[in-house]
């Protein structure tokens, strides 16, 4: 049984076992105590440890290898354009999607307030864009790595491996020890992935135990327009792009993006899920690692599909329940907002609810509407991240197609990087 079908089978364990807490142990003392709030809690928490613990060190030294094995900063650049250019290209695609369903669609019409409507809903505060563009440089990079700062981790290990390459042979030394390194960590990506299947059944026991299948009902409408449009875009519009763009199968694509999908939706983390993503898009793929190591930190740093999809429902859906008519200047403002924010506001937390939060401002609705959303947001995040993860990686595909750094060969064959077994060294010397 490979990796996958163990995940998604203790996937569904969990969302069952947590389902059935919901409903019949929600108020068993002993449960919510002992499983929920204790063991389920415990191990997805660690679980959720062993992926960060993994993100800085990984995303630097495999920067630094890419960067260096690029060794032509013109071609850096290139790649960073096309990528930059190819994730706003695929969020103005998500957004448009998600009002054109939604207009059509219209939640939120018959929606009763009687249903619950919390009290009131703070709004984050969002940072002017002077600050964003002055924050991407560290003024100290030991606090840029502490903090897990990625696009201050980016711009700081670019710099540092072009300096590498312009001193010349004196910098072989440090980037052959960072192909090491590199190599290490990989390492531990296959060890985490090991025990990858009993973390998310602890995730997703402890997220469907505490939050309920049945906390959706009021908001169905909503919920289930955001879920339409979330596949439609992962299914359709990202799998045309790598059609068109990059002349690859999506069906091979889907199959061996599975495993970082699952993980994404299970952590809502697209930060936690780039090791796994990585991973994927070098050994499963055969994306050169000078290309993936740039394009994936960066994808999962300032592409927001899921989250334009999020904002373009959901102001159709508060418009609708309050009875406001925004038109269509008002969506057009929306779609270009949404696409600019995505790179404002990269790297803040809370993120989709600063954007939505911008975006209510900016054509007229009620911010505390975004507090009638909140429940069924962290159903929706998870949903929403593997779209994201998933965007990541076919933006990372195209351009290593159209920099023949991606290897068709490995992309081929459905076994290339499968998760091998994980055994200690004195087991191999008693093997032979």
């Amino acid at each position: 049984m490979n990796i996958t079908t163990k995940i998604l089978i203790w996937m569904t364990a969990g969302l069952t076992v947590g389902s059935l807490i919901n409903n019949f142990a929600y108020n068993n003392i002993i449960i919510q105590n002992y499983f929920v709030d204790g063991l389920f809690h415990v191990a997805g928490s660690v679980f959720i440890n062993l992926l960060k613990m993994l993100v800085v060190p990984l995303v630097t030294f495999s920067l630094l290898c890419g960067v260096c094995g690029i060794g032509d900063i013109s071609k850096l650049g290139r790649i960073g354009i096309k990528a930059f250019f190819l994730f706003l290209l695929s969020t103005a695609l998500a957004i448009s999607l998600a009002i054109l369903v939604a207009v059509n669609i219209a939640p939120g019409k018959s929606f009763n307030f009687s249903q619950g409507m919390p009290d009131s809903f703070t709004v984050p505060e969002t940072p002017p864009i002077t600050q964003v563009f002055i924050d991407l440089v560290p003024s100290n990079p030991v606090t840029a790595f502490a903090e897990g700062n990625m696009l201050q981790i980016i711009f700081f290990t670019i710099l540092f491996a072009i300096s590498l390459l312009m001193i010349g042979e004196r910098g072989r030394p440090l980037i052959e020890g960072a192909e090491r390194i590199n190599d290490v960590m990989m390492k531990i990506v296959n060890v985490v992935m090991s025990i990858a299947p009993y973390g998310v059944f602890a995730l997703m026991a402890k997220t469907f135990a505490e939050q309920g299948i049945g906390l959706i009902m009021p908001m169905i409408g909503y919920f289930g327009v955001v879920v339409a449009v979330l596949f439609c875009h992962a299914m359709g519009t990202l799998m045309l792009l790598l059609k068109f763009l990059g002349r690859i199968s999506p069906v091979k694509f889907l199959k061996k993006m599975r495993t970082a999908q699952i993980f994404a939706f299970s952590t809502a983390s697209s930060n936690a899920t780039i090791p796994v993503t990585l991973r994927t898009v070098e050994k499963r793929m055969g994306v050169d690692n000078s290309t993936a190591a740039f394009i994936v930190p960066f994808g999962a740093t300032i592409n927001m599909d899921g989250t334009a999809i999020m904002q373009g429902v959901a102001t159709v859906f508060i418009a609708n329940v309050y009875g406001i008519e925004i038109g269509v200047t008002g969506y057009l403002t929306v779609i270009g907002m949404s696409v600019l924010a995505s790179i404002g506001t990269a790297g803040v937390p809370g993120v989709g609810l600063i954007m939505l939060a911008m975006v209510f401002n900016q054509i007229g609705l009620p911010v505390e509407g975004i507090a009638l959303i909140m429940g069924v947001d962290r159903l929706l995040d998870m949903i929403r991240t593997a779209v994201n993860v998933t965007g990541d990686a076919v933006v990372t595909a195209i351009v290593a197609q159209s920099e023949n750094s991606l290897s068709m060969t490995v992309f081929n064959d459905p076994t290339a990087g499968t998760l091998e077994s994980v055994h200690l060294p004195h087991q191999d010397a008693a093997q032979h």
